[in-house]
């Protein structure tokens, strides 16, 4: 390549480059720069360099960092070229943006005129990117957690405060068969049934928590344990139809699947005002489905004023997220409510679930 055609690509990608390039002079000021460049300055700075007058970068400049902090004007890289300032982030406050950060990097070039190459690439996205993927990680991290507890508190409240419970209970019946009077008696019937309506609470509310059966048999056992709950409770009927035949999944992905048909059936419960609820879990095209169906009253999902907190919906979305799932959901007043859960699975996935 002879030097002709090589200073036609470099005047190529000065011309076209993405990365924001700088000429810049030994007090400072910039002596020209790309049309990338201009982007990021003001239309009177630019005028201003357009006329020759001596403009420096530090119209604009609002700080740049090392390892340690944001550095000042005090010591800023224009004035101390001799360190390492082959890649460096700094915030430039640019026209219309307002403070961007920016990867850069400044070289001598010229050593005899002290001519410097000051280059900038947004790091906007990157940032956006990042801040994404931490928020991303925290939420597991946060749910995790929260199963973990959640687990932790219901097998202590099922080993150890119903099990006291129930060694009580035996204690009192024993005692009714003692020779007491009619009062003591009657005493003892009462606070035998009292007790005993605590501990099916204390059972129902570790099973809230954390149903062994998610973790041990999987998402059939858990959600038929569930529904027979909810309908001897509440009389809402849960027509189940599974057609996993007792595949297992991920902990991460059961533990979403579960939640989120939870809140539906439970949003159901509290809102649709029907009698019955249809439930379906299936794999499509590669894909764990979900689908809860209800015939109740519906209602607008784009309303300012939903039934309840709307946490609830935005927590199933939150979990659907984790696990790379979609959550659709269609309803309208007087014509019922079905949520869709969507899961991709990994071929690679195991038939028995993680341990995690």
């Amino acid at each position: 390549m002879n030097d002709a055609h090589m200073s036609v690509l470099l005047k190529n990608l000065y011309m076209n480059s993405m990365e924001a390039i700088f000429f810049v002079g030994e007090q400072g000021e910039v002596l020209a720069m790309n049309p990338a460049a201009e982007q990021i300055l003001d239309i009177d700075v630019i005028e201003q360099l357009h006329q020759g007058t001596q403009v420096s970068i530090c119209q604009t400049c609002a700080g740049y960092t090392n390892e340690e902090a944001m550095l000042s004007c005090s010591n800023c890289f224009l004035d101390h070229n001799e360190g390492d300032f082959s890649s460096f982030q700094v915030y430039l406050n640019t026209r219309g943006q307002g403070i961007i950060p920016y990867a850069a990097s400044y070289h001598t070039i010229d050593q005899e005129r002290g001519i410097r190459v000051f280059m900038l690439l947004n790091l906007t996205r990157q940032f956006k990117t990042q801040e994404m993927l931490y928020r991303t990680n925290m939420t597991k991290y946060v749910i995790k957690a929260q199963e973990d507890e959640r687990k932790r508190i219901s097998r202590e409240l099922h080993d150890s405060v119903a099990q006291e419970l129930l060694s009580s209970l035996v204690d009192l019946r024993v005692l009714k068969y003692m020779n007491v009077d009619g009062v003591v008696l009657d005493k003892l019937q009462q606070t035998e049934a009292s007790l005993t309506r605590l501990l099916d609470d204390i059972r129902h509310l570790a099973v809230e928590l954390r149903p062994a059966s998610l973790d041990d048999l999987g998402l059939e056992a858990a959600f038929r344990s569930h529904f027979k709950w909810i309908a001897q409770n509440y009389g809402l009927l849960v027509s189940f139809d599974s057609e996993l035949s007792s595949a297992r999944y991920s902990n991460e992905i059961e533990t979403v699947v579960y939640r989120v048909c939870q809140e539906a059936v439970l949003n159901a419960l509290k809102y649709a005002n029907t009698d019955e609820v249809q439930v379906r879990l299936h794999e499509e095209q590669g894909d764990l489905q979900l689908i809860v169906r209800d015939e109740g009253c519906g209602f607008q999902p784009n309303t300012r004023d939903p039934k309840g907190t709307g946490l609830g919906l935005f927590g199933m979305r939150e979990r659907a997220e984790l696990v790379h799932g979609q959550l659709s959901i269609r309803s309208e007043v007087g014509g019922g409510t079905t949520i869709h859960l969507r899961i991709p699975l990994s071929p690679t996935r195991s038939e028995e679930g993680d341990a995690e």
